[in-house]
Parts: structure tokens; C-alpha cells; sequence
């Protein structure tokens, strides 16, 4: 017989990672960066949460280790650190001098002696290493520096930690020669520690002294993050390339996924959109509804669930059906549409968290269509200084561009016009997500680029370029429907001059808010139940 105990957390419990919730933290930090080996470091240095357990990460190591550093500052000071080894080398020199002087005025050698101790070098180290090359007239004397010189490595490696990290030692107890080095060697060892975790190098990192100092859950911890890239690898999320991971395939779609459910738990707490389609497509059917058989329904018939009916009013053979006994599977009429998503990816988006909010609606879409809506097409185009077509495999990895900051939405346009001609439905659409006014365009072949008249301000040719394109994608009969991440008065004018020529909708929403407006609005246009 199993038997589970169930007992309170006390820290020491061990705990156990699963591949699937690390990559859904890791695809969070993916959302706002180009670079899934700067998101693993990201999530290396933050940690991650689980069940209510927090694993710590390497900022909050760091952070630990400095406080250990900081107490020790606060309690030390190395005031009289030497002072031991400066009275060993006086108390010899007196016995050398002693000896000398026995040996009277007359003495040539004696008196050059003793005139060589008198230059000898203020500092302790150095002083210790002139008298390498001095000869001893006292046989105790050279005995005892003997066993000095011996620690001559230590109190060259003592004054120079007093000299560099001295004054951050300001506490009220001194300490002696043998605790000073004892507490010199400690504090190399968080310095090794801490340059490792700056480094992000796990492997030079001893589980041992991490123990030492910051306790055997801070050691668990960093075993459980040695353990991360592991799991996401032996998952098959991501993969190591030349020195940098990548996503696979299979991270790709995962992460479509996880935008999809976030969205949708959002949408949950919601009511649904009352956008219907103007042209019905085939019909499909629900196989988890079904319902009673009216005139003139298709006859998906559910074949178990009618003769149950018919069952049971009596057994026997032949069976007697009943019209009222056929009941049939609910249908609902669903559309196909061609959908190109057109996302601002200029420089402005970077703010607020608007890019990682498009980017994250994106996905959704993608993995969104690819599971419920097969036979649709759909297409993503990124449009900053130029436009280009985004594919699944590289929008998880896409960023706002900085490099070319200007936004070209005539070329988004064109390109997606070009996507929609060869990929032709009944339905149509262009859905526009962007934060700012075009100021950016191509005219016989050449792009030009403007800033706008004033801060805020309209780029007057641009927008003229952006709107004939909009009369050419309105004459092949594609609607424009326009999300707008900023209320200035500017980019509503322009969207507004859009909507009059193409008959679209526009729509001002929060980064925060884009997913559950857009996927919403999507569904609803989708199907109508009838």
C-alpha cells in the first residue's frame, strides 16, 4: 500500500523542477528580448518561482554574499593587524644591535651593521626582504628572523589587503596577525564567489563554501539552477548551438501556447465579443453539443445517443425510432479568412511594454489558427524603417529595432498586400498594431525617411504615401482594423484618415489589455452559432 506523508516546509525539503514550468518562466523573459541566451541569463540571475517555493537566483546570491562581506566590515577593523609581526622584527633587530655594539666603536664592520638597520624600509614586507641579504653577527637573531621570514608571502599578501580594503573595515574590534589572515582568506573566498555568479560561470562556483556562508538552502538553490538548462534541453525547449541556446521547434509552438492560455484566462473573466462575419463558410461540426433533431438540420446524427433514446422505451427487436429519438451533433458555420498581423516594431514600442505585449499577441494568433483554424492563413509582417515578413521559427527571438527607428507602415502595407494576393478567401484582413504615425516610405524604389514637423507631429509625405497605399489595399477589397497603443491626437488623426478610407475599425487599447481585445475580436468574426 502507498502511503503519503504530508509534512510542513522547514527549507529543507528538496525541490523538484519540471521542465514545463521553466520554460514558461523562460518565455516570459523572452518577451521582452531578441536573445534567448540573454532571457536564460535573465532567468538564471532572477530565479523562479514554484508552488509557493521560491529558488534563488544569482542576483539575490550576490546580494547575500555582499551583506556577508558588509557585516564583517562592520565588526573588523585592521588597525593593529601587523602589529605581531612588527614587534617579532624589532625585538630581533635589538638583539642584533646589542651584539653589535659589544664589539666597540672600532669595529668598521659592526659600524656599517648597524647603519644598514638604520636605512631599513618603513614597510614591514620590504624591510624583511633587504635583510635577505644581510649577514647576522647574533645567532638568536638570525633564528628568529629565519622563522619571520617564513610569513614573509603572508604579510606581502596582508598589506596589500590592508591597503586596498582597509578603510571599508571599520568595526570596533581589532583583530590580531592570525585572525586578520583568517579573515583576508575568508574574504577572498567571497570575492571568488562573487566574481563566479557575476560572471554567471556556474561550475566555478563551490556548492561547499556557498554552504559555508550563505547555508545549505542557498547550495540546493544553485544545484536546482545548474539543473535548469538540463531540463529545458533533455525537453527538447531548447538546444545548445556554438556556445548560445536556441529555441526549437518545439519551444516555438510552446511558447504560442503559453501566450494563447495566458490570453485566454484573461478572456475568461470576460464576456465574449458580438462581432458576426459577413460571408459563412462551411459547416462544422461541435462533436461536444448535440441536440435534438428540428426540420431542416444537417443530419450529423449521433448515432449511441439516438438509439439510447430509442432503448429506452423499450428493448427488443427490430428498434422502433421515433422522430423525437435522432439526435444530432450542434454545428456552427465558421469562415476562412486570410489575416496578415502587421506589428510596429520602431523604437517607441520598446516603452511601457508595448513590443513585448504585441509580440506575445502574435504568438497567440499563430498557435491560435494553426490548432482551431487550420485552413486559414495567416501572416506576420514587422515594420520599422522597412518591413519584412516575420516566420514563426524567428518571432520569439524579434525586437523592436533601435538601429532603425523610424516607422514605415506604407511598406507593411504594401508586403502585406503582396502576402494577402497569394493566399486569396472571401475574408480579407489587415490587423495593425503600432504605437506612432508613419515617418518612413518608398517612392519610386527609394526610401525616404522624415521626423516630423514638431515632437507629436505628423510627417506630412509619409502619411500622404501611407494612405495611398491604403486606398490600393481598400480597392482589393481587404479591411484594415487598427489597434493603436498610444491616444496621442496625431495618431488617432492619421488612424482616423485610415478608417474613413477603408472602412475598418480602430481601436485604443493598453498593452495590457491587446490580447483579450484582439483575440476577441477574432473569435467573434470567425463564427456565428446558429
Amino acid at each position: 500500500m502507498l502511503t503519503v506523508r504530508y509534512t510542513e516546509w522547514d527549507g529543507t525539503q528538496r525541490i523538484r523542477l519540471t521542465a514545463d514550468r521553466v520554460f514558461e518562466k523562460l518565455a516570459e523573459y523572452l518577451s521582452y528580448t531578441d536573445d534567448v541566451q540573454q532571457a536564460f541569463d535573465w532567468l538564471l540571475r532572477h530565479g523562479l518561482e514554484m508552488d509557493g517555493v521560491r529558488v534563488m537566483g544569482l542576483d539575490e546570491f550576490l546580494e547575500d554574499l555582499r551583506e556577508e562581506m558588509r557585516k564583517r566590515h562592520r565588526q573588523f577593523n585592521l588597525d593593529h593587524a601587523l602589529d605581531e609581526m612588527r614587534q617579532r622584527l624589532g625585538e630581533l633587530l635589538d638583539l642584533e644591535r646589542d651584539t653589535l655594539a659589544q664589539r666597540g666603536p672600532e669595529d668598521a664592520g659592526a659600524r656599517d651593521r648597524l647603519e644598514q638597520l638604520d636605512r631599513l624600509p618603513h614597510r614591514l614586507s620590504a624591510a624583511i626582504e633587504q635583510l635577505r641579504q644581510y649577514e647576522f653577527a647574533d645567532d638568536q637573531a638570525r633564528s628568529e628572523f629565519e622563522r619571520l621570514l617564513d610569513e614573509l608571502d603572508n604579510i606581502r599578501d596582508l598589506e596589500e589587503f590592508q591597503r586596498r580594503y582597509g578603510e571599508l573595515f571599520h568595526g570596533p574590534e581589532s583583530v590580531g596577525y592570525d585572525q586578520a589572515l583568517d579573515l583576508m582568506r575568508e574574504l577572498q573566498r567571497l570575492k571568488q564567489l562573487e566574481e563566479a555568479l557575476m560572471a554567471g560561470d556556474l561550475d566555478q562556483v563551490s556548492l561547499e563554501q556557498l554552504s559555508q556562508f550563505l547555508g545549505q538552502r542557498a547550495a540546493d538553490d544553485l544545484q536546482n539552477l545548474r539543473q535548469l538548462m538540463v531540463l529545458l534541453t533533455s525537453a527538447g525547449y531548447v538546444r545548445l548551438g556554438d556556445k548560445q541556446v536556441q529555441l526549437s521547434p518545439k519551444g516555438v509552438r510552446k511558447i504560442g501556447q503559453l501566450a494563447l492560455r495566458e490570453i485566454y484566462q484573461g478572456l475568461l473573466r470576460d464576456r465574449t465579443g458580438t462581432h458576426h462575419t459577413d460571408h459563412r463558410g462551411v459547416s462544422e461540426i461541435r462533436p461536444e453539443a448535440t441536440k435534438p433533431y428540428a426540420y431542416g438540420d444537417p443530419m450529423n446524427l449521433d448515432l449511441v445517443t439516438t438509439l439510447k433514446k430509442a432503448l429506452a422505451r423499450g428493448t427488443g427487436t427490430p428498434l422502433r425510432l421515433q422522430p423525437d429519438d435522432f439526435e444530432v451533433f450542434d454545428t456552427q458555420h465558421a469562415t476562412t479568412t486570410s489575416t496578415v498581423l502587421l506589428l510596429d516594431m520602431s523604437w517607441s514600442m520598446s516603452w511601457e511594454g508595448r513590443f513585448a505585449a504585441a509580440k506575445k499577441v502574435a504568438m497567440a494568433m499563430e498557435s491560435l489558427i494553426r490548432s482551431r483554424y487550420p485552413r486559414d492563413y495567416f501572416a506576420i509582417v514587422g515594420f520599422f524603417t522597412r518591413a519584412r515578413e516575420l516566420k514563426l521559427k524567428d518571432l520569439p527571438e524579434a525586437s523592436w529595432n533601435m538601429g532603425d527607428p523610424f516607422t514605415n507602415l506604407q511598406d507593411g502595407l504594401r508586403l502585406a498586400n503582396d502576402l494577402l494576393r497569394r493566399h486569396p478567401s472571401s475574408n480579407q484582413q489587415m490587423i495593425i498594431i503600432t504605437d506612432g504615425q508613419p515617418t518612413a516610405y518608398f517612392s519610386r524604389g527609394r526610401l525616404y525617411c522624415e521626423w516630423p514637423l514638431s515632437f507629436g507631429g505628423i510627417s506630412m509625405r509619409a502619411a500622404q504615401e501611407t494612405l495611398r497605399e491604403v486606398e490600393r489595399v481598400t480597392r482589393r477589397g481587404v479591411v484594415i482594423n487598427t489597434f493603436m497603443l498610444d491616444d496621442s491626437p496625431s495618431l488617432r488623426a492619421f488612424v482616423e484618415r485610415m478608417t474613413r478610407i477603408n472602412k475598418g475599425r480602430a481601436l485604443f487599447t493598453r498593452p495590457d489589455r491587446l490580447g483579450e481585445y484582439l483575440l476577441v475580436d477574432y473569435i467573434a468574426r470567425k463564427r456565428k452559432r446558429v
